[in-house]
């Protein structure tokens, strides 16, 4: 059950009920209701209506799935008593609950993120963790899992999510051909990051870690040493610390991680090397580490990422009819 609102962006919505009502065409069995808390049509971020199959209360007493949409200005959502105690009450009905890009500030206001790693769009991160204390946020991950609760970034992630649901109930191979159909990729994996960390979406002011950033992503399996990485910025090891932490968000480490594990992603999914060579040439020295990293951040191994890869986009029947 999808619960809609006003001014909620329509992708959420409609992005989780297209993988769903798909999954039904390959054996799946969901009843994918949309509802909104007074029964009538919703009038969505880009102004088209939706329309919803009643209230909350039309729904039947057990639900598999409760899944909560976002909205821009999430302010007025968690100001919305109605919609926070619907959520909160439903919930208690749903054997799992998920959210979609800022629907997790209304899981948070109904205190069903409490203590729990959850996951927003990245330029809402920030402002979920100043909000929410309890709530452990990570604005990097496509999605998490924490429990019987998923919450994923922004808006195409829903897809994403929404096709991992379909995998856990209905197998693997359902959720493949659903991708297949929809022409997405089967499937991101929750801990890939939302954005290039070679391309990320806020240039750092500091002329020292412009330089940082250019020399590592010019050479991702170059020595960056946190003293390297500091001499070449031309400011103390501590210094540049505090400056990474201030405008990109990671340690100089996880940047340089990041920076990796996307060139090896890039190997892996274009190239034909081992993951042994793959390992030497994004920077990892060696294949354990590579599998490790991958493991901690991706959640797959190098040769599942490889193979999932390119089990959708580089499949020649992809196109659907």
């Amino acid at each position: 059950m999808i619960v809609a609102f006003g001014g909620v962006q329509l992708l959420d919505v409609t992005g989780p009920v297209e993988v769903f009502t798909t999954a039904n065409h390959y054996g799946a069995d969901y009843d994918v209701r949309v509802v909104s808390l007074a029964g009538d049509t919703v009038t969505t971020s880009s102004g088209l209506v939706i329309g919803a199959d009643g209230t909350p209360d039309a729904v039947p007493p057990r639900l598999g799935t409760l899944l909560v949409p976002g909205k821009r200005d999430w302010r007025s959502a968690v100001a919305d008593t109605h919609l926070i105690g619907q959520v909160t009450r439903l919930s208690t009905r749903a054997q799992r609950v998920a959210s979609v890009c800022a629907g997790a500030f209304v899981l948070a206001e109904a205190g069903i993120l409490d203590g729990r790693r959850a996951a927003t769009h990245w330029e809402l991160a920030s402002q979920l963790a100043t909000a929410y204390p309890r709530v452990r946020v990570d604005g990097n991950p496509v999605f998490v899992r924490d429990g019987h609760v998923a919450t994923s970034a922004g808006i195409t992630a829903g897809i994403d999510l929404s096709l991992l649901l379909v995998e856990e109930d209905w197998g693997a191979d359902v959720a493949r051909n659903v991708a297949r159909q929809l022409v997405v990729f089967m499937a991101r994996p929750g801990g890939q990051a939302q954005f290039s960390a070679r391309l990320a979406p806020r240039q750092p002011r500091h002329p020292a870690v412009r330089r940082v950033m250019d020399r590592v992503t010019a050479d991702p399996a170059g020595c960056h040493t946190l003293a390297t990485l500091a001499a070449s910025g031309g400011v103390s090891v501590r210094h540049l610390e505090r400056l990474f932490r201030t405008e990109v968000g990671l340690t100089p480490g996880r940047y340089v991680e990041s920076v990796r594990v996307e060139a090896a992603q890039a190997l892996l999914a274009d190239g034909t090397g081992t993951v042994e060579e793959v390992a030497q040439q994004a920077g990892f020295g060696s294949s354990e580490s590579l599998r490790r990293v991958f493991q901690h951040t991706l959640g797959v191994s190098p040769t599942v990422y490889r193979a999932r890869f390119r089990s959708t986009l580089g499949a020649p029947h992809l196109t659907a009819g």
